[in-house]
């Protein structure tokens, strides 16, 4: 595809913003169409970017003949649906994290995406973030094996807001989506299915119906471990911190910022074209695209991780 990408973004809050700025930096993409739930705050977003059509429902975009591709940032709940609804339109599809909120739905969209052959991929972002692709540049050259990795998502979220301080129409979740992240992840980076999994959660929130604290365990099949600490209850620091424990040297990855285990920054500038996770991601989602082939990713190589996570959800469950 030599053509430019045209692309309909569905979700105009905090997450679509991210997307809208790191498309600005990708040559051959435009951006055509954004969805989101209320028009008049919709439309001041599309033009501010410069997008002409504007719609309140997803189907309204896909039935746009050129519009090629759609990223979805819309809530949690709908993902595996509007990740399936477009593949049936014949797009192209990058939804973000989570793929589903259950097993069930996240296979459904894997074995569509089997039959369609479209590109289909999942915002994975810790895969594309520069610290971590540093570490994993380590690892592939040999140079880095992991023992253990030890994690912490912390957020101050009591009540139903977004990242940009804004009331959220949906409620966020420590398992399936904030944990997805580094299930994936270690897996990734130790190159090792995971084999033993545990979970333990703290009381669920009498409104928002969700556990506020939660701890992982995991193990690899090629022994590495990991320890996943997550919170909606921290009062800062907040973000993801990783530690990575290995043969021959720690890291300790802040986003987009890597440091050793002297606290001595390491330099990641030159590991990509960019700095910005985000923007990397969809360079990979595009680049998919053009080269007719299943980007880093894709829903078929992240399923291990949504079967890990039903797992784990099982476990809770079984101790409420």
């Amino acid at each position: 595809m030599s053509k430019t990408i045209k692309v309909a973004l569905a979700g105009a809050g905090a997450f679509g913003i991210k997307h809208l700025d790191a498309i600005k930096n990708i040559a051959g993409v435009e951006v055509v169409s954004l969805v989101g739930r209320r028009f008049d705050a919709t439309k001041e977003v599309a033009d501010k970017y410069g997008i002409a059509h504007v719609a309140t429902d997803l189907a309204e975009s896909l039935a746009l003949p050129e519009v090629d591709a759609v990223i979805l940032c819309t809530p949690t709940q709908v993902h595996a649906a509007q990740a399936m609804q477009c593949l049936k339109a014949g797009k192209h599809v990058q939804v973000e994290i989570p793929l589903a909120d259950s097993l069930i739905d996240a296979e459904a969209v894997a074995a569509l995406q089997q039959q369609t052959g479209l590109v289909a991929m999942v915002g994975h972002t810790r895969r594309f973030n520069p610290s971590h692709q540093y570490v994993h540049n380590k690892i592939k050259a040999g140079e880095f094996n992991i023992q253990q990795m030890d994690v912490q998502t912390y957020f101050f979220r009591r009540t139903n807001m977004n990242a940009l301080g804004q009331a959220r129409s949906w409620t966020d979740h420590l398992l399936w989506h904030h944990a997805a992240h580094t299930v994936d992840l270690f897996a990734y980076q130790a190159g090792s299915p995971i084999v033993q999994a545990n979970a333990l959660q703290g009381p669920i929130h009498p409104e928002l119906g969700i556990a506020m604290d939660m701890s992982i365990q995991l193990k690899a099949a090629n022994g590495a471990i990991c320890t996943l600490s997550l919170s909606f209850n921290n009062d800062g620091p907040l973000g993801t911190f990783f530690r990575y424990i290995g043969d021959s040297a720690t890291y300790i990855a802040r986003y987009d910022d890597l440091y050793n285990g002297k606290e001595e920054q390491i330099d990641v500038s030159k590991v990509d074209v960019s700095m910005n996770g985000i923007e990397l991601q969809d360079r990979e989602f595009f680049a998919a695209i053009r080269e007719g082939r299943q980007p880093n990713a894709s829903v078929a190589s992240v399923l291990p991780c949504y079967q890990v996570l039903a797992k784990l959800e099982q476990q809770l469950n079984a101790h409420l």
